[in-house]
């Protein structure tokens, strides 16, 4: 693939290594693996360094040290504290506790937003297992490149499915966007279909919805404005307070007052017509959320790590 990007969009790119989830489905295997209550983003799962910095040599590929944020939970601080030593406290987002993904989200949005207006933003979930970084980044450069151009677009990843799952989320491509064979517009979302229709789905060429997702700041704050009111504004209402020594306990105050919020289900899901898919494919992913998805992936990976010569 051919890079067109300027050096000056390049100054504009940011990435989020979303961190800051509890790892509820997979705690009987790392606490296994750990001896603690650690989510699994900060377990050595796949091989004998954690998650989260596994997603961060991806990230690396493509986005710069100094524009990479960590989107953690205040919470789990005694087990990124060490990871995460050599980030410094600028690019470490702390939320005061989980409140789902749409906060997450947009906590790390406005703050980016308000240090680079011109943001275009990629986020990562941190657990992942992809295959090849290389390949998986090249997808990421294809979707800035789109980003610069089409700022009103956000776009997801969607990765070519192995099988007919029944545990991920699914995106049903619609028309291809003119001039991009490989990205098209969102027709809809299935989420955890049956095993039926996880076939159907998979025949009809829809694809596995990774959480991937590149877009604008503006994009994003456009979106949460449309779907959610009441969080965008409670969020903009603490703004003036960011990057001073109020800035944690006015976000533990807004966060004791706010409900759970998931992105997909609260936004995305509401406007398919902002939306693209950029379909990944040549590449194996799977979502570590079971203990199941991370025995195939060491396989896979043909690895052994230290945690099994006791499994």
């Amino acid at each position: 693939m051919i890079d067109r990007s300027t050096d000056e969009q390049r100054k504009h790119e940011w990435g989020v290594i979303l961190a800051g989830g509890d790892g509820t489905r997979l705690k009987s295997l790392s606490r296994r693996i750990t001896g603690d209550e650690r989510p699994k983003q900060f377990c050595p799962l796949i091989s004998d360094i954690s998650l989260v910095k596994e997603t961060q040599i991806r990230v690396a590929l493509e986005v710069a040290k100094d524009r990479t944020l960590f989107l953690l939970n205040r919470l789990h601080e005694p087990y990124y504290a060490d990871i995460l030593s050599d980030t410094p406290a600028s690019n470490l987002i702390e939320q005061p506790r989980n409140i789902g993904t749409a906060p997450a989200i947009l906590y790390s949005v406005l703050k980016i937003a308000a240090a680079d207006p011109q943001a275009i933003v990629a986020f990562f979930p941190s657990d992942h297992y992809v295959s090849d970084n290389t390949k998986f980044m090249a997808h990421i450069r294809s979707a800035f490149e789109t980003a610069h151009v089409g700022q009103d677009l956000v776009i997801l990843l969607g990765v070519d499915p192995e099988s007919p799952q029944t545990e991920y989320g699914w995106i049903e491509p619609a028309q291809a966007i003119q001039g991009h064979r490989q990205l098209h517009r969102v027709r809809r979302f299935w989420e955890k279909p049956c095993s039926g229709l996880a076939a159907v789905l998979q025949l009809r060429g829809c694809l596995w919805n990774s959480f991937v997702m590149v877009a604008s700041a503006r994009a994003l704050r456009e979106l949460m404005v449309s779907a959610t009111p009441a969080l965008y504004n409670a969020f903009v209402s603490a703004m003036a307070l960011f990057s001073t020594d109020d800035e944690p306990t006015m976000m533990k105050k807004l966060y004791a007052l706010l409900g759970e919020t998931n992105f997909s289900d609260r936004v995305l899901a509401l406007v398919p017509e902002r939306l693209a898919v950029l379909k990944v494919s040549g590449i194996k992913w799977n979502d570590l959320g079971e203990p199941k998805r991370v025995l195939a992936s060491i396989q896979t990976v043909g690895a052994r790590p230290r945690w099994m010569e006791n499994y």
